[in-house]
């Protein structure tokens, strides 16, 4: 049996969640590999929350946003992208491959950005393999 990977993908509210559903609504192929956790805004996405996806058997995890200066937030998804660099730095201490950890500003309008992601996310998660973090029938 081929390895399925198990993605978690954060979005905001605002933007990246209805590039989620413009992908959605205009049926763009992607593979089912992913589970999407809607947040209010991505600067609002702790990092504990994307470590403990590691940890619970995530394969990889994307992280989305608005686009910098387009924040519903003002200014909050450069809180994101500082936090970002930060997790970059935490999955290298947890041994994990730096492919495994996305990030991407992806607005309302962009569904098709949205699932490529989707789908260059788990191509990299494939070639891979499965997390050496990932417990069975975790996700």
């Amino acid at each position: 049996m081929e390895f399925e990977p198990e993605i978690v993908a954060f979005c905001c509210n605002w933007c990246s969640y209805g590039g989620a559903d413009t992908a959605g609504v205009g049926r763009m192929q992607q593979p089912p590999t992913t589970r999407v956790i809607r947040v209010m805004c991505s600067g609002r996405i702790d990092p504990a929350f994307v470590l403990m996806s590691f940890l619970e058997g995530a394969d990889a995890v994307l992280v989305t946003g608005c686009h910098i200066n387009d924040c519903h937030y003002i200014d909050a998804n450069y809180k994101t992208k500082n936090r970002f660099e930060f997790l970059e730095e935490m999955v290298d201490e947890l041994g994990l491959e730096p492919e495994r950890l996305r990030l991407e500003w992806i607005s309302a309008s962009e569904g098709e950005k949205f699932a490529n992601a989707i789908k260059e996310v788990t191509e990299n998660a494939r070639k891979l393999g499965p997390s050496p973090l990932r417990r069975e029938g975790v996700l």
